[in-house]
Parts: C-alpha cells; structure tokens; sequence
C-alpha cells in the first residue's frame, strides 16, 4: 500500500539576544560572536533563534523601550564589519577599554560606542566605494516612511542635551512644515550621521540573516505592543496614542498583579488612540509588522492579551493597581492585518499574565500560536495549563523565557512542595534540572520548543537577563563563547533527532511529497 508520508514540523532553538554575544567591544553585536552562535545552532541541530526587541535603547536599556519602532539598534554593530568595508581603521579599533565580559557596563560603552560609529560616518563621507553611496541613497529613498522621522528626532534630542521631546520648546514639540523645514536644514549634518547609522546596521543585520538562513536557521523577533512615550513613533503621531495637549499620556500601560509582582507592572507607555487608527485602518501597526518581518521570519508580539483588552493607569500613579481594563480593537485589527498580508500571520502570541476566554478566542481565531511556560508548570502544584499534558500542538513551549529566573535559579529558589513535583514529574533528583526541564519540552506535542541559552548552559540566577519590576542591573547579562562546547551541541542534537525537532520547515516540505509504502 502507498501511502503520503506527513512530517509535522517540529522546530527548537535558543533564545538569547545580540548584546549577549560575545566579543572585544563591550557588548554583543553582529561580528564573530553572532556568525560563532549560528554556527553553534547548526551543530546543535536546532532551527530557531529568538532574540529580544532590535531597536535603539533609551533610558534603562531595555528593549522594551526604543527610541523608535522602526530604527535598528546601533550598539549591536559590528567594528570590525566597518574595517571590513573601509570604515574604520586598525588604527580606530586600537585602543579597547577593559571589560567584563560577563556584563554589560552601558554607562562606559554608549560613549565608546558612539565616537567609533561617528568615525565611520567620517570616513563614510569621504569614501570612495562608490557602491556604499548607492546603497546609502537606495536605503534612505526605501525606508523614508519613518527613517527621516526618526533621524530628525534624534538630532533634535541631541540638541537638547537628551532630554525627553517633552521638554522641549514648543516648536519642536509639534513640528509645523516651516519649523519641520528649518530644522532638516539646520540639523542636516546630525541627521544624515542618524542615517548613516541605520544604513549599517541593516545591512549587517542582512548579511548576518542571509548566512542564519543559509544554515537552516529561522529567526524570531520580537515587538512590544507598546513603544516608549520618549520615542519617535509617539513625536512624530500624536494624534494615535492618549495624550494631553503637552504631549504627556493622560493614561499609561501596565498589567495588574501577577504572578511578577504583587503591585502588578507600570510600564509607564502611552496607550493607543485605537479610534484613530482604525480610521486610517492601522496603516501605522501595519507598517511596523512588516518592516519587523522584513527582518525575521517569525514574530513574537509581547501582551498580546491588549488587542483584546488592555490595563490603563491613569498618569502619575506610582503602582499599577489602580488601573482599569479597557476594550482593545479584536478582531477588526487582525481583520485588517490578516487582509493586508494575504494570508497565514507568522505570528506568536505572548498570552501569558491575567489570560480571559475572550483573550484565547481572539488567539484562536487567527490560529496563533500561544506561549507555555515549564517554570509556571511546577510554580502552582495543582493541575493547570503550563503542563506538558495539557498542551495543543499549536503553541510554544518555554523552559523560561528573558522574564524568568533561569530554571537552575527558579528551581533551587522553588518551594519544597514544587521541587518535590518536578522530581516525581521528571523522574530525575533535581540535579540537572536545566536539562530536565529542556528535554521535558522537546518531548512535548508544542509545535515550537525554546530555552534561553542561560538554561542550555545551565547558569543560575546571577546569569537572568531581567528581573521585571527592577530598574537597574537588567539586559547586561553576556556569555563567553569557550561556554558553547561541542559536547553541548552533541546532547542537543541528539534531543532534537530523539524528539522529531531536527528538520527544517525546507525538508519537512519535500518529505510531505514523498511517497512510502506502508505494506
């Protein structure tokens, strides 16, 4: 008997963002240390890297709050990919300052950073490659919707010494075309620099995409519903988010208690005006999925449960317990998303927190998948979603996720009702939880499995990259690269191949077609 051959995709992967590659420059960027960890991928057998928000931090750091929803990061770029193309010289990369190459220092590395990108605008200006000008000019021309935006408010904010846009006079407030004309002309310099330094990220960011893909690596972003109240984005559209007339949110984001913080989590990020983008028909939401998808294959949008209903606190309070749930816009937004991108979302929806069955069925709907957590699975020992028996096949399954204690930190912190439930559930005597925990997921029926690189590593909690409802210490985690170890590889692969995770979406394609005889 013939019979087709179904090969359901099942993918894994590590989650780790690039400034915690390793490298001589302070933080991870887009050089050895990031061509090094696909590498490592490949010989791990896994498919997916998830990396956290890629765009341009402000105040905290955080990814989660970037001077724009559109701009690339620029701390992430590579040194030595500028020597490579005549940008830098050796003599510009001479003198490095001593790091701790397990952290982060942000406070020495903004400036150091800086003055080498601005030596390459320098040189840029007079480069004779006359294939860097062109592709200099095609870029500006192609990303204009929001490049120009972006570039002038940073130049405006470096006139004002980095204040926040709503500090400043009130004529740079809310531009008028003769203020908006006046200050490209005078700030031409600054904002061509401001360019200059999106033309190179995104061309490292392809070139490193296109050797990701080459070694059968998919990529998985990641994008805040929210964006920082100090950003170009809110400057340049107030009229699409809940300000007063100062440009100050009359409300602000946040979620209630939960199961991070007993006060709940204020975010402090201006909420949507969603009456005014559904009378453009999310033109602004639309545009910033696809330019997120121009630069991943998937993308993860963090609380998605705020499309259907999000917590407003009123501006000025000091928790977020005093907010209120307020209806989002459902169904008429991922109608008009759905229709805009003709067909399937490459979606992933962060459903975790206060989760309601409107929250699900507007989930559901679109056949999104959801997110379950292994560290919520043993945190409750009563029955509840998080475990393993109870998953769908459409969903992604965690160890923890940059939010969470590594699984080391979180196990050896549980309580002695929840470790004893991990030992009987896993069989194991704790010992190598980490392990545990990630063979747990590669086994289950989720059709997505990731772990941050923290718990392939099997570091504990001095190694978590985020501790919410914390302000300082966060996203400066690093590792080193004599940490990702052949013998690591090895066990991982051998997971993947023992669990089904060890094809690509290419080869479960052509094995769908195949013909086998079942007799």
């Amino acid at each position: 008997m013939q019979q087709k051959k179904i090969t359901k995709l099942r993918q894994s992967g590590i989650l780790v963002h690039p400034t915690s590659f390793p490298g001589p420059y302070g933080i991870g960027d887009l050089g050895k240390g990031a061509y090094d960890f696909i590498d490592f991928l490949k010989e791990a057998g896994q498919t997916l890297w998830q990396c956290l928000p890629l765009g341009p931090t402000g105040f905290g750091d955080s990814p989660y709050q970037a001077f724009s929803a559109f701009a690339g990061q620029p701390l992430i770029i590579s040194p030595e990919k500028l020597m490579d193309w005549e940008l830098l010289t050796k003599d510009d990369l001479a003198e490095i300052p001593e790091w701790d190459m397990s952290h982060v220092d942000y406070g020495t590395l903004i400036p150091y950073k800086t003055r080498l990108l601005k030596k390459a605008y320098t040189h840029f200006q007079h480069t004779p490659i006359i294939l860097l000008l062109d592709e200099f000019r095609t870029f500006c021309k192609k990303n204009e919707d929001w490049l120009t935006d972006y570039a002038l408010f940073m130049a405006l904010k470096d006139t004002h010494d980095g204040k926040a846009w709503t500090e400043w006079e009130p004529e740079y407030k809310s531009l008028t075309a003769s203020s908006r004309a006046a200050a490209l002309k005078d700030l031409k310099d600054t904002i061509d620099y401001y360019r200059f330094v999106q033309y190179i990220f995104f061309k490292q960011w392809e070139e490193f995409k296109a050797y990701a893909h080459a070694n059968g690596i998919q990529i998985i972003g990641d994008i805040p519903i929210f964006v920082s109240p100090d950003s170009a984005d809110v400057w340049a559209n107030q009229e699409l988010f809940l300000l007063d007339d100062e440009g100050y949110p009359t409300v602000v984001a946040g979620v209630p208690p939960d199961y991070f913080s007993t006060t709940g989590q204020l975010w402090g990020n201006p909420l949507y005006n969603w009456d005014a983008h559904k009378k453009s028909h999310y033109q602004w939401w639309i545009r910033r999925i696809r330019h997120q998808l121009n630069l991943t294959d998937l993308l993860r949008i963090d609380h998605f449960r705020g499309f259907e209903a999000y917590w407003a606190i009123p501006y000025g309070e000091e928790t977020a317990i005093n907010g209120q749930w307020k209806k989002g816009p459902g169904t008429d937004f991922f109608d008009h998303v759905l229709k805009a991108f003709n067909g399937p979302l490459p979606i992933i929806a962060e459903d975790l927190g206060v989760i309601t069955p409107a929250v699900e069925a507007l989930r559901d709907n679109y056949g999104l998948p959801g997110m379950r957590i292994l560290q919520f699975a043993f945190a409750d020992i009563r029955d509840n979603d998080y475990l393993p028996y109870n998953y769908i096949e459409n969903c992604v399954c965690y160890t923890g996720t940059h939010d969470n204690d590594t699984t080391q930190g979180w196990y050896r912190q549980a309580s002695p009702e929840s470790q004893d439930k991990v030992r009987r559930y896993l069989s194991c005597d704790g010992s190598n939880v980490h392990w545990d925990f990630i063979r747990l997921a590669m086994g289950s029926v989720a059709r997505y499995v990731l772990f941050p690189i923290q718990d392939v590593l099997g570091l504990d909690s001095s190694c978590r990259m985020n501790m919410p409802g914390t302000c300082q210490g966060n996203w400066s985690w690093r590792y080193c690269q004599e940490q990702l170890n052949p013998g690591t590889a090895a066990y991982l692969k051998e997971l993947s191949e023992l669990f089904g995770r060890n094809q690509s979406p290419a080869e479960t394609a052509d094995d769908e077609s195949e013909e086998v005889d079942l007799s």
